[in-house]
């Protein structure tokens, strides 16, 4: 059985204490196609980066900064 390589949180690894809900380009990148936030387990953030960055998306969400849902259609 393969054993894969445990994920390091980015946020502890780069040294960046707070997640800013401006930074649009940083979230987006933890978002699906659809618009929903990536888990823990597949981003590999610790738990509390990922809340902070839980909270950081809907409030970007809420200001506009970032849609709710993608643009494709179906």
């Amino acid at each position: 059985m393969l054993q894969r390589k445990k994920r390091m949180c980015r946020f502890c690894e780069g040294g960046d204490i707070y997640i800013d809900f401006r930074d649009e380009k940083r979230l987006v990148r933890f978002l699906t196609e659809q618009g929903k936030i990536v888990p823990r387990r597949t981003s590999g953030n610790c738990n509390q980066h990922q809340r902070q960055l839980a909270n950081a998306i809907k409030r970007a969400r809420h200001l506009a900064l970032i849609p709710f849902v993608s643009d494709i259609p179906r």
